[in-house]
């Protein structure tokens, strides 16, 4: 069972580092988990809910497509 888990534990973490970028590009609403950021006057928006949700979501198909 673990050595199922924490692969996909791997993924959907590393997925969600690798999604951030590109779904502050997209600039969309914010969601409950999201952090706003202010460094020297600039507002950045990290997509913590928007990313793992997109993680999730490709770890799920790629253990579709596995099987």
């Amino acid at each position: 069972l673990m050595r199922r888990i924490i692969p996909l534990l791997i993924i959907i973490i590393g997925g969600a580092a690798l999604l951030a970028p590109v779904i502050m590009l997209m600039e969309l609403e914010r969601m409950p988990g999201d952090y706003d950021l202010v460094l020297q006057g600039r507002h950045y928006l990290i997509p913590v809910t928007y990313s793992l949700c997109a993680s999730v979501a490709l770890a799920l198909l790629y253990s579709i497509v596995k099987r």
